[in-house]
C-alpha cells in the first residue's frame, strides 16, 4: 500500500478510498489503483453511502464512528476519509489481515 492512500496526520490516519455504492454487501474489496475499494449496499442517494462507509470503517477499525469522518468526496465515488486516533500502522496491519484472511464485516 502507497503512501498516497495512507496518510498519517497528527490526528489520525488520512485514507483515500473509492466507494461503490449499491453493492450485495459492505466489504473491502482490495485496491483500486492509487484508493483502497470499498463496496457498500447502500445506495448512493442522500448520503446513505457516505452514512454506510462510516459505519463499516469504525467497525474495521474498532473506533467509534463518531471519530470517521468523510473530509473530502462527499458526493463523488473517491473520497478522502479521516479515522482520528488511529496510526498508519494500525490500518497497515488491519487491511493487512483483511487481505489474508477475506474476512468482511457487514
Amino acid at each position: 500500500m502507497n503512501s498516497a492512500m495512507i496518510r498519517e496526520r497528527p490526528d489520525g490516519v488520512l485514507l483515500t478510498i473509492h466507494v461503490q455504492p449499491g453493492a450485495k454487501r459492505t466489504e473491502y474489496a482490495g485496491l483500486h489503483g492509487d484508493a483502497l475499494k470499498v463496496r457498500v449496499a447502500a445506495p448512493p442517494a442522500e448520503g446513505a453511502a457516505n452514512e454506510a462507509l462510516c459505519v463499516f470503517l469504525a467497525a474495521v477499525f474498532g473506533i467509534p464512528k463518531q471519530r470517521v469522518r468523510v473530509e473530502a468526496g462527499m458526493g463523488s465515488r473517491r473520497k478522502r476519509i479521516l479515522l482520528a486516533g488511529v496510526t498508519a500502522q494500525r490500518v497497515r496491519d488491519v487491511l493487512g489481515q483483511r487481505r489474508h484472511t477475506g474476512d468482511h464485516p457487514g
